[in-house]
């Protein structure tokens, strides 16, 4: 197994921009979160939810991510069922996700984003005043945060099998817990 610094390296290395370091943090909060919720492998959940978007910058076109990234870490020893969850969770690559790791990369990534979006709505922009019923009503409003794909949502917590409303506040609660971290 690599370490967190080792993943940190990589992501950096890769991706300069400062929100899509963010969105990365915020997704691994978001699967160590869960990965201890259901006693998972608490590091492989994390660096999977840390990596899963690390080559995006470079390659932002569907042709090619995350299908350079995966071979990429394929190439550097990363294990293949990390590699498998972060295919999955880009839908147009049609890579079954079939793991609980796969699962929840998928359902947790544009929810984390969403979350943050709706924390920046906030008078205060802190985490610390989102809640399951204010992201319950922005994902109503189709206007706000157009790029997250509602149905992707929807369809994680279907692959799940966890009610929407379980799903926002484990991910709320996971980000809060690092929202130094994400200024927010």
């Amino acid at each position: 197994m690599h370490s967190r610094e080792e993943a940190w390296e990589l992501l950096t290395e890769w991706t300069q921009s400062e929100s899509l370091r963010k969105h990365a943090l915020s997704v691994e909060a978001s699967m160590r979160y869960h990965a201890r919720l259901n006693g998972e492998p608490e590091e492989l959940w994390g660096l999977t939810g840390l990596l899963h978007d690390f080559d995006y910058e470079r390659h932002p076109d569907a042709s090619e991510h995350p299908a350079v990234g995966m071979n990429h870490l394929r190439s550097l020893g990363y294990a293949e069922e990390m590699i498998q969850a972060i295919g999955g969770h880009a839908t147009y690559l049609n890579i079954p996700r079939e793991t609980a790791l796969a699962k929840t990369l998928f359902a947790v990534d544009e929810l984390s984003g969403f979350i943050i979006a709706v924390a920046l709505t906030r008078p205060s922009r802190r985490l610390a005043e989102v809640d399951v019923p204010a992201v319950r009503k922005k994902l109503r409003q189709n206007g706000f945060a157009r790029g997250v794909n509602r149905e992707d949502i929807a369809l994680g917590c279907e692959e799940l099998g966890v009610e929407m409303d379980t799903l926002v506040e484990n991910c709320i609660l996971a980000l809060q817990s690092i929202a130094p971290e994400l200024g927010l």
